[in-house]
């Protein structure tokens, strides 16, 4: 392929990400579970009664796991602000590789060394 299609499909495809990433709503990392919790039936003690499901988000801070409960309401929020991140991960990942294509197309390297033959003299 020609080395200028080549870069210009490259831009192009850079420039779309690139808008892509600026209509990506709310983000956060971490991920949703749905808990349940048994305990014995206060009419009958020989059943459990399960309760729930109730909803967890849990994400790492500073190294360390964090759990917040989620109301209803944020159920829906939270996982749209996820899946929205994870999106940017996809997203970011491919202009990585864009990135990188394109600095090697456009920008000279480092001219490799003449190898010189190592000759012992008589």
């Amino acid at each position: 392929m020609d080395p200028l299609k080549m870069r210009q499909q490259r831009e192009d495809r850079y420039q779309q990400l690139r808008k892509r990433l600026g209509g990506v709503g709310l983000i956060v990392q971490g991920t949703i579970t749905p808990r349940y919790i048994q305990q014995t039936d206060p009419q009958d003690r020989r059943k459990k009664k399960t309760y729930g499901p109730y909803y967890q988000w849990t994400w790492k801070k500073k190294g360390k796991t964090v759990t917040v409960n989620l109301s209803d309401q944020q159920i829906k929020a939270f996982r749209r602000a996820i899946r929205n991140q994870r999106q940017v991960e996809v997203i970011l990942g491919e202009m990585r590789t864009l990135s990188l294509d394109l600095l090697n197309l456009t920008t000279p390297g480092v001219q490799p060394r003449v190898r010189r033959s190592h000759s012992v003299n008589p």
